[in-house]
């Protein structure tokens, strides 16, 4: 199995760099609470994806094959988005933990973490805006606010119950695809590279990125997943992915009303939890979706495929395989 070492390894003397480029951005006044919150959530990021696509991106469109301090800002400035959009996920689902450790949230309150969640962003911003680079926050700001919007459409079918395929789609594109989008488009306008290659290398993130939101609503079936989220959590917040519209449309109105009505009471009946989680599998809404998430990463790894067969070219192909095949 692919990890993200393995497609790391090409710019592996570059994270060490990059990591201490985020932590001198970010370097707080030491013993201040807000000194110790950042170190924690810093300390705490996660995978990495995005620089780490951002980067790979850069080195393969670049005409010299590297990359400078313009590349390292351009996965500086979308990795602290997602961060603090974590930070206030996690407020707003009232999740106690991120990644087996305690949310900001449950370590130093929901004001606290809203605050800093802030507090990220704003200082994001003004690193960006010091720089000069404009071009690059252009397409940064821009995707701040489709990730909002990503998250009020969200919440709203949730609500009402009422989402549809394109809904859906609308939805994943917003929340996931398009700051994907941008980290691929960013590392190739970093290093100069034509228009061509740029919206080329945003279709490729947001197909990828796509397929990753799939992925990861497929994952949240498995009752044996290790993602450090509780199972069936999409369920108990009352939001239809794809596994479940798969089967919907396969079924009868009056079929489809006795899902909605299970759905509504997911997040205290567990019989009903139950009862919907299993008539979803048994409907193959798991083996669609994986259909539809195999064809998106497909249009991925074709969109790559005119660059030359170089380490990071190979490590851009790997990451398709890794959002295939990852269990967390």
């Amino acid at each position: 199995m692919i990890t993200l070492d393995d497609i790391r390894q090409p710019i592996a003397d570059r994270i060490e760099e990059f990591e201490q480029f985020v932590r001198g951005s970010f370097n707080e006044k030491e013993g201040t609470l807000l000194a110790e919150m950042i170190d924690y959530i810093l300390s705490s990021r996660g995978k990495g994806l995005r620089p780490t696509l951002t980067m790979l991106v850069a080195a393969a469109t670049s005409p010299s094959g590297s990359f400078g301090k313009r590349t390292m800002l351009a996965a500086m400035l979308v990795e602290m988005i997602h961060t603090a959009s974590l930070v206030h996920d996690d407020v707003i689902d009232e999740s106690l933990q991120r990644r087996g450790q305690a949310s900001v949230n449950a370590r130093w309150q929901s004001r606290n973490a809203v605050i800093v969640g802030d507090y990220i962003l704003a200082r994001n911003m003004d690193i960006g805006l010091k720089s000069g680079q404009y071009d690059l926050l252009t397409h940064i700001i821009g995707s701040m606010a489709i990730l909002c919007e990503g998250e009020i459409l969200q919440s709203q079918h949730a609500r009402e119950l009422d989402t549809t395929r394109d809904d859906y789609f609308d939805i994943i594109y917003q929340k996931t695809a398009s700051l994907l989008g941008v980290c691929a488009a960013l590392g190739a306008l970093s290093v100069g590279a034509s228009r061509e290659d740029i919206d080329r290398m945003r279709k490729y993130g947001e197909a990828l990125g796509i397929a990753f939101q799939i992925q990861d609503d497929i994952l949240d079936y498995n009752r044996n997943n290790t993602t450090g989220k509780p199972a069936n959590n999409d369920l108990r917040e009352h939001k239809i992915t794809l596994p479940m519209i798969e089967v919907m449309e396969s079924k009868s109105e009056e079929e489809v009303n006795e899902m909605k009505a299970l759905l509504k009471r997911c997040k205290d009946d567990n019989e009903a939890l139950d009862t919907l989680h299993n008539m979803v599998i048994a409907g193959g809404g798991i083996e669609r979706a994986t259909e539809v998430m195999q064809a998106y990463l497909s249009r991925a790894m074709h969109l790559v495929s005119k660059y030359e067969d170089t380490p990071y070219r190979k490590a851009m192909l790997d990451l398709c395989t890794f959002v295939a095949e990852r269990d967390k």
